[in-house]
Order: C-alpha cells, then sequence, then structure tokens
C-alpha cells in the first residue's frame, strides 16, 4: 500500500513525512545527498587514523578498555566483532534487555560471546514498571519504546561510571537515518546529553514520567526510573568519558557488515512482520518481537515504514534499483501485525482505542485507511512470545 498523494525523493522514495527529510531542486532528499558525500567525499583512510588513536588513548589502562552496548542485532554484534577481532580491546558488554528479545537473537548472542571470549554484563528492568512506562509513552507521543530508547543509551553510560571506563563504542552513527547529525557536515557524532535529550526522550524526563505514572493508589519507587536517567554529566566529563558510534570512523555498510558477521560468528537473521526476506537478508531489526507494531504506527502516523527505509538503504547503495523499491513498498509496506494483538493485550486497549490514540498525530498530508491495509504473516516465534493471559498461547 504506496500512498500516492505524498511527494516522495525521486531516488530513495522516502517521503515527505520522513523526520528530517527536504528535498532539493532535482528532487533528491539530504538523506541521499548524505550518502553520497560519505561514499565519495569523507577521507575514510582519515577518519580509521582517529580511531587508532582513540583506541590507542584507552588502552590497558582501565578495568576494561571500554563499554560496548549490546543488543545482539547485526549493528552491535559487527561493532563488537570488528573491536575485538580487529583492535584486540578488552570491552565490557553491556546489554539492556527491553523485554522483547527474540529467540534467534538470544542463540545469536550465546555463539558471538562464546566466539568472542567477551564478559558481558544483562540489565532487564521491571516488567511491571515497563507496561506503565509503555503505555504512557504510547498515549502521550504514539511511541511506547520510551523505555528501550532511553534505557539503551543511558544505562550503558552508568554502568561505565561505575567502572570507571571512559570509552564506549556504539554502532551505525545517527547520520545513516536522518539529518539530525548529517554526513554532509563531516562530523563526529557523539552519543551525548545532547544527543539522549532531542532523540531518545520524546521530551519526557525520567523525572517527569514518574510524576506521570506514579500515584497513590499504585505507586512506583523513583528508583525504578534510574535505569532510564542520563548520567550524570559532570561526573562523566570528569571520568574523562568519550562516547561515539564506530559508525563514525569507518564506512557503515548493513549489508557488508551482516555478511561478514555471518561468515565469522555464525550470525543468523530471522523474519521480520511485514517484511518480505528477499529484502531483509541483513536482518533489519530482527531483536525485538514488537517491531512490527513500532512500524505500524509510523505507517499510520507518516505513510511508510520498515519495508520502504529498508529499500531507501538498498537504492542508496546501488542494490537496488527506484522501480523495484516502489513495487516492493507498493505490496508489502503497511500491513497489520500480528503482534499488535499482543501490544494491546499488555496495554488493555480495544483496537478502537489504538486507531484512535495514533491518528490524532497522524503527519499531514498524509491519511490513512484502515479498510485498505493488508494483513502480515506470523513469524515462526510468534507462538513463543510471552502474553499476560496464558490461554492465548
Amino acid at each position: 500500500m504506496l500512498p500516492e498523494s505524498l511527494r516522495r525523493c525521486r531516488r530513495c522514495l522516502l517521503p515527505e513525512t520522513y523526520e528530517t527529510i527536504e528535498f532539493d531542486d532535482e528532487g533528491i532528499c539530504n538523506i541521499c545527498r548524505g550518502a553520497e558525500h560519505k561514499q565519495g567525499a569523507i577521507d575514510w583512510g582519515e577518519r580509521k587514523q582517529l580511531l587508532d588513536r582513540l583506541v590507542e588513548k584507552f588502552r590497558g589502562k582501565y578495568e576494561y578498555d571500554c563499554i560496548i552496548p549490546f543488543s545482539g542485532g547485526k549493528d552491535s554484534t559487527f561493532q563488537l566483532w570488528y573491536l575485538v577481532t580487529q583492535y584486540k580491546l578488552k570491552p565490557l558488554v553491556v546489554r539492556f534487555n527491553h523485554g522483547f528479545m527474540r529467540q534467534t537473537i538470544q542463540d545469536n548472542n550465546q555463539r558471538t560471546f562464546k566466539k568472542l571470549g567477551v564478559d558481558v554484563l544483562e540489565f532487564t528492568p521491571n516488567w511491571k514498571v515497563v507496561k506503565r512506562l509503555m503505555m504512557e509513552s504510547f498515549s502521550r507521543k504514539t511511541d511506547f519504546c520510551w523505555h528501550c530508547h532511553t534505557g539503551i543509551y543511558s544505562y550503558p553510560l552508568r554502568v561505565a561510571l561505575r567502572y570507571k571506563v571512559p570509552l564506549v563504542f556504539w554502532g551505525e552513527p545517527q547520520a545513516e537515518i536522518t539529518a539530525y547529525y548529517d554526513y554532509l557536515n563531516d562530523e563526529i557524532e557523539y552519543e551525548d546529553d545532547k544527543k539522549f535529550n532531542m532523540l531518545r526522550t520524546l521530551g519526557i524526563t525520567a523525572e517527569d514520567m514518574h510524576g506521570m505514572i506514579d500515584s497513590p493508589e499504585n505507586p512506583v519507587d523513583k528508583r525504578d526510573l534510574i535505569p532510564y536517567t542520563f548520567p550524570d554529566v559532570k561526573e562523566l566529563k570528569q571520568l574523562g568519558y568519550v562516547s561515539v558510534p564506530l559508525g563514525s570512523f569507518i564506512p557503515w555498510d548493513y549489508t557488508r557488515n551482516t555478511e561478514i558477521i555471518k561468515s565469522e560468528l555464525g550470525w543468523q537473521s530471522d523474519e521480520l512482520e511485514g517484511v518480505p526476506d528477499e529484502i531483509n537478508g541483513h536482518g533489519e531489526k530482527i531483536e525485538c518481537f514488537m517491531q512490527g507494531t513500532r512500524d505500524y504506527i509510523k505507517f499510520i502516523k507518516r505513510g511508510y515504514s520498515r519495508v520502504a527505509q529498508i529499500n531507501a538503504f538498498h537504492v542508496r547503495n546501488g542494490r537496488m534499483e527506484s522501480d523495484e523499491a516502489a513495487r516492493i513498498d507498493a505490496q508489502f509496506d503497511g500491513t497489520r501485525p500480528p503482534s499488535l494483538d499482543v501490544f494491546l493485550e499488555y496495554m488493555g486497549l480495544e483496537e478502537d482505542e489504538f486507531r484512535k490514540i495514533v491518528t490524532a498525530t497522524a503527519i499531514p498530508p498524509y491519511r490513512h485507511d484502515f479498510e485498505k491495509e493488508g494483513q502480515a504473516k506470523p513469524t515462526w516465534d510468534y507462538v513463543k512470545w510471552y502474553r499476560e493471559d496464558n490461554r492465548k498461547k
């Protein structure tokens, strides 16, 4: 279902409702222009030398050489493989478990950790609090992933402070996805408090969130919000922290990176709700069984979803023609995912209530027609996902 009313990039086909998108006089979007700059103008040899110097500055001086936040998806697995095998670093791997990890990822993780020989610290937050955070952020922002995005990007930095390890390596740079940070500016991105507050919190601090979900009838301990709170910036600066994406120093290529971890680590891809396997061999977003619902919400609001985003990556990297991307987008993008039923159960919502909340925040000029949407097939592991009502398994 490809909305015809939206203006789109002539090359990658992302629509005018895509976050941070702009079009030039040729009808090409700024994300595509950034990709051109990345591929033709950035001196990646010089960037690699910056990485060499950064690594040597911190190597061997602390209990661990660096902290590596890790989900087990393609990007964090590649960054871990790269830093361990190419730089021989001793990292502490920090895994924030958002509550929706799939079995294939769990199996991948065990293989990866054992093959590379690394220390791993995993944290799983209180599920009862997580559900309340999900409902609050969904009802206010139509994004139920507040706990995930704040936790993933704050908790590893809290661990860095606890272990006194200043260097933190992330994976892909934001410049691959949006223009909040842009390859055209030739800048090294930092995962700092500025980026956290701009991109991760939805404009809601952990303190704000506590005030929203706490009540006399159902109190929430303030300490339960600590994992979602960015650490004290003064303490981080005293530590001398450097928190950067690896993709600011080496050219990030989802497909090539995935081929490497499949070959070197036996990493396996998986099905993704509503996305044909033919375009997702590189394993985009397979670590979360709620991803299909997140993408569906995006389509209702903006008229594009995961299929269109994946195809845009392929077009920019010369792996797909725009005509082929348009055909696949029209056939698969925007289908209703089976995971929506699980989400509604978690939140205690009826589907009509869900639709009302999401459509109220739609981005003009897109208007979603629920009567025309298709139905995505369940993934192989759908029956294994945690259900509040065991009878629905």
